[in-house]
């Protein structure tokens, strides 16, 4: 990729690359490149293509007995990508439906607890929701991994 083909969130990405690069063990570095190369690729082919972009989790094979810690660092990373921003946190929100989930946020947001009252609220309704639709589902015999 040439100079003018690059974003903002590019520099933004490789900066924080650089940073963890010298902040990180070697192997724990290695081990979060093979988890955010992929996603990275894809964001910059679905930002050529005008494609909005999607969830990318960070649960499956490749993040398979990963310290949490290298998880939010290839959250941090990717939310970069996204963003074009350097500020983001990750936020561990109590759910009691769900349990602990992990919310990579801006700054701002983390720091305010009513914003975060209103994320877990949302994460709470969706769930709710998942489940209406996982015993809908169940219930006319369709498959419910979803």
């Amino acid at each position: 990729m040439n100079e003018h083909e690059r974003t903002p969130g590019d520099r933004a990405v490789e900066m924080y690359l650089d940073l963890l690069r010298v902040r990180m063990p070697e192997e724990d570095y290695e081990r979060l490149l093979t988890v955010v190369d992929p996603v990275l690729r894809s964001i910059h082919e679905q930002s050529e293509q005008g494609v909005p972009t999607a969830d990318f989790p960070l649960d499956g094979p490749v993040t398979q007995g990963l310290p949490q810690e290298i998880r939010d660092e290839a959250a941090l990373v990717i939310a970069t990508a996204v963003t074009g921003r350097l500020d983001n946190e990750v936020v561990v929100l109590d759910i009691e439906e769900t349990g602990p989930v992990r919310v990579v946020t801006d700054a701002t947001t983390a720091s305010d607890p009513a914003r975060l009252t209103e994320i877990a609220d949302y994460i709470r309704a969706r769930h709710r929701e998942t489940e209406e639709l996982r015993g809908i589902a169940e219930a006319s015999g369709l498959p419910t991994d979803f």
